[in-house]
């Protein structure tokens, strides 16, 4: 039975999170996607993983997603970016950090070298998604979708199984929250992790990311038939596997 906890923000705001804490030890920090949550499999083989190789681990559920409190609506990067540095604070503490950001979570992973950049040692990320409301949504959105999403506030994306609630406000606050024109100074083990055949973030994302980092030792690894989610038991032993010689 996987143990989840709640942490509570101000009078209404509860996150909850996954902790495996024992002693002085590195932390893998695993941060999800947009409109996902801890119920997957990748957070549950990052836990393993973590615990069969004598680390600690945490990982959340930002407002709006999953069985954290908040509706996704009212949601946006800064929002998220800041509930994951606090939950970092407050569990972490000073311990150094292996960050893995999934899709979205990539982006959140780099809003938080702001604040950890010292305790960073090794970044993974999968199907890195940094920038992807302005670049992937709006500049492809329709004359029609922009004027109904500035109309009304927000527009619901239909996207294969799934509808996406795009509200004006998430769009705004992404275009405050660019990374992908920074430059990062961290000497760590960066891997970028990115499927082939990823219908939504183009491969690209993944060098884009790679590219700000001028002096980190650098990897960009294509999964030859590999989706979005690299969800599939041979493509979780590929990103344990990439993990581990982060960390080694």
């Amino acid at each position: 039975m996987t143990n989840y906890k709640y942490l509570k923000l101000g009078l209404a705001k509860r996150i909850r999170y996954l902790k495996h804490a024992k002693r002085n030890r590195d932390y893998i920090v695993f941060l999800h996607g947009f409109m996902s949550d801890l119920e997957g499999k990748k957070p549950k083989t990052f836990l393993s993983f973590a615990k069969r190789n004598k680390l600690n681990f945490l990982a959340l559920e930002y407002s709006g997603h999953g069985k954290s409190s908040g509706k996704f609506i009212n949601g946006n990067i800064s929002k998220w970016t800041k509930e994951t540095t606090i939950l970092i604070k407050k569990i972490v503490k000073k311990n150094k950090i292996i960050i893995i950001g999934s899709s979205m979570g990539a982006w959140i992973a780099l809003n938080q070298f702001k604040f950890f950049e010292e305790q960073i040692k090794g970044f993974l990320g999968i199907g890195s998604a940094p920038e992807f409301l302005e670049n992937l949504m709006w500049k492809k959105f329709s004359k029609k979708m922009k004027s109904e999403i500035v109309k009304k506030g927000i527009y619901n994306l239909e996207h294969g199984d799934y509808v996406y609630p795009i509200t004006l406000q998430l769009i705004k606050d992404g275009r405050k929250n660019r990374v992908l024109n920074k430059k990062m100074k961290s000497k760590i083990n960066v891997t970028m992790v990115h499927g082939q055949n990823d219908k939504t973030v183009p491969v690209s994302y993944s060098r884009k990311v790679l590219k700000i980092f001028k002096n980190a030792k650098k990897k960009l690894v294509i999964v030859k038939n590999g989706d979005h989610s690299l969800s599939s038991a041979k493509n979780l032993r590929l990103l344990k596997k990439e993990l581990n010689l982060i960390i080694n």
